[in-house]
């Protein structure tokens, strides 16, 4: 006799009345589809299922800014944080436009699935997601083509419960529905929103690379750029392929360079050094912020 197979991921069974709702809610979004009210019915749906407090959706540019096309439930104090300064410089540092930038594939994930191992402690998770009333969050992620995306990320903040793993499991399950009805209505989005500013956010993304040239070694930016994006001092060494204590020393170092003494420093100083905004930020051309000085006459090389 066969064995009964084991189904590891099982979705979360719906009582009758709310898988009565969700196809109703379903059927207002696509009955929406290529219209002015698509985004708004298409969460009603996903709400009708799982709590979600907050939403944006964004097209995603491999090599380019995100940009806004939906969003709702941003409380109005955190508008400034999300709105402006995210999408200005802000992305350069979060992990899901880091992960789209490297080819992550469509489908269903969650913030833990993507992030480095040590981002729920960094300063731009405190500051992007905590700071903007955001505990958790995931995405449904769809292909336009070759270089776009759309995101749809759902956010829970401080006053409701982060998402619960049976609620991942039912959300991963709708993918296949929402990831083909999205593309349907947004398919002709990425030709309608091309490259608008291309050189400027060219200018941010090399102005990112050059944080602390002419101040730090080689090694010492590739440690820099992975303590801003939320490694640790292990997934540091592992991607440089080097040890932990030589990560640790790199760290220590640039730190005095920087005349800083933590994470949380680090992060402020690139933040505002990217802005323009520190005194030893020189006249910039095009936006573009000008390198950090060198100091005592260092200049930069290679270290193991």
């Amino acid at each position: 006799m066969l064995a009964t197979p084991v189904i590891e991921r099982c979705v979360p069974m719906l009582a009758p009345d709310s898988l009565q709702r969700w196809h109703q809610a379903l059927a207002r979004a696509m009955a929406a589809c290529h219209g002015a009210q698509f985004a708004e019915t298409l969460i009603d749906a996903l709400a009708s299922l799982v709590p979600v407090e907050s939403v944006m959706i964004n097209l995603e540019r491999i090599g380019g800014a995100p940009r806004l096309l939906y969003e709702r439930g941003i409380p109005a104090e955190n508008r400034e944080l999300l709105l402006q300064r995210y999408f200005s410089r802000g992305y350069l540092l979060d992990p899901f436009c880091l992960a789209v930038d490297q080819g992550l594939p469509e489908g269903f994930y969650s913030l833990g699935e993507i992030a480095p191992d040590d981002f729920f402690d960094s300063q731009y998770y405190k500051t992007y997601y905590l700071g903007a009333g955001s505990v958790e969050d995931c995405y449904f992620m769809l292909e336009l083509d070759a270089g776009q995306r759309i995101s749809i990320s759902l956010y829970n903040g401080l006053s409701a419960r982060p998402f619960q793993a049976e609620q991942l499991q039912l959300l991963r399950s709708l993918a296949p529905v929402i990831l083909e009805l999205g593309r349907q209505h947004w398919r002709e989005t990425g030709n309608a929103e091309q490259a608008q500013g291309a050189d400027f956010e060219q200018q941010l993304r090399e102005a990112f690379m050059s944080f602390g040239e002419g101040l730090l070694t080689a090694r010492e930016l590739e440690v820099c750029h992975l303590l801003l994006r939320g490694h640790s001092a292990k997934s540091s060494a592992r991607l440089l392929e080097i040890s932990s204590e030589t990560v640790r020393m790199h760290r220590k170092n640039l730190y005095t360079k920087l005349q800083i003494g933590s994470q949380a420093e680090l992060f402020s100083l690139f933040i505002a050094w990217l802005g323009g905004e520190t005194e030893r930020a020189q006249p910039v051309v095009a936006h573009a912020p000008a390198p950090l000085p060198r100091a005592n006459g260092d200049s930069p090389r290679r270290s193991a």
